[in-house]
């Protein structure tokens, strides 16, 4: 399973009581991080989940709000400890402001891997995350990620017992390893069933909606998406800026086939984060307005054949 936090929610700004929006991703026992705004470090500190554990921080831009908190935040992870690399991807550009900041961030005890994506790329992330990301329309270099954790085929025990493989060799097989047995090649294939779905998000902040960012969010489990206005009368203000309005973010999700969407990144104008709730679910009735510091829980759904057996 997957554990969400979002520890930040607003855009421009941090305010009281709303953080700069960020994600934080839990995976095993190991962190990936969701744009790094200003203050990131003290809604951290608060969760209580750590910093050692960060294996990779993902920025989709460099505009302040979405960078400014590196400093603190890798402040913070060398004094949990760190030696080992951490992996830092964003859009072009990404390593001269990186530079700029390690500059007042302090000798780190730990090597920081910078890569620059052009969008389209696929990325390791810790704990198993395969990632992937897309351009997004901002005016400035910016991406879109998405976040998946595939699922393995189910092990059909019966099969293996039928051609009298020992149990030793089953979690070869399970891994995807052919084994060698009595002058025999067993393939994965013989003992494994059909594909399963894994569990899967997608991180779209500061951007305009586009086709393309639909087909990159295609399917997802969850669509955390920006909603930086809430009102129709904005969409001037919107395009102007390239962020989008509440009714967009749904119905980007709706044509994304996603399965919930979760609006983040609001205006200093939004006071009550409802109203962009309301908005959205005129269009797509599965969205909801994020809520600073709350957390969630992806977790693999059952297959059909174990929902029988469930039931």
């Amino acid at each position: 399973m997957i554990d969400i936090c979002m520890l930040g929610t607003g855009g421009m700004m941090p305010l009281p009581g709303r953080w700069l929006s960020c994600v934080l991703v839990r995976c095993g026992a190991t962190l990936t991080l969701l744009d790094c705004g200003e203050g990131t470090q003290i809604p951290w500190k608060s969760l209580g989940w750590g910093f050692r554990q960060l294996g990779a921080i993902c920025l989709t831009h460099m505009h302040a709000d979405h960078v400014a908190g590196l400093p603190g935040v890798l402040f913070m992870v060398a004094h949990a400890g760190r030696t080992e690399p951490l992996l830092l991807y964003g859009p072009p550009g990404t390593g001269y402001v990186v530079e700029g900041l390690l500059r007042i961030a302090g000798e780190l005890p730990f090597p920081l891997q910078v890569q620059e994506l052009q969008g389209g790329e696929r990325l390791a992330l810790p704990g198993g995350l395969q990632g992937s990301c897309a351009p997004a329309q901002h005016g400035v270099p910016c991406l879109a990620y998405r976040l998946e954790l595939p699922r393995r085929p189910q092990f059909q025990v019966e099969r293996a017992q039928a051609l009298g493989l020992p149990v030793q060799y089953w979690s070869r097989l399970q891994r995807g390893e052919s084994v060698e047995y009595e002058g025999r090649l067993i393939t994965p294939d013989q003992v494994l069933g059909p594909p399963r779905r894994g569990i899967s998000l997608a991180f779209i902040t500061d951007t305009r909606p586009t086709a393309r960012l639909s087909a990159f969010a295609h399917d997802v489990d969850l669509l955390i998406c920006e909603s930086m206005y809430d009102d129709p009368e904005d969409l001037p203000l919107a395009r102007a800026h390239a962020h989008m309005l509440a009714e967009e973010a749904a119905r980007l999700a709706k044509d994304a086939g996603a399965h919930a969407l979760l609006l983040t990144h609001f205006s200093p104008k939004i006071n009550d984060p409802s109203s962009v709730e309301k908005a959205a679910r005129r269009v797509f009735r599965s969205a909801r307005a994020a809520r600073d510091g709350e957390i969630l829980t992806l977790s693999y759904s059952p297959a059909p054949d174990e929902q029988r057996a469930r039931s």
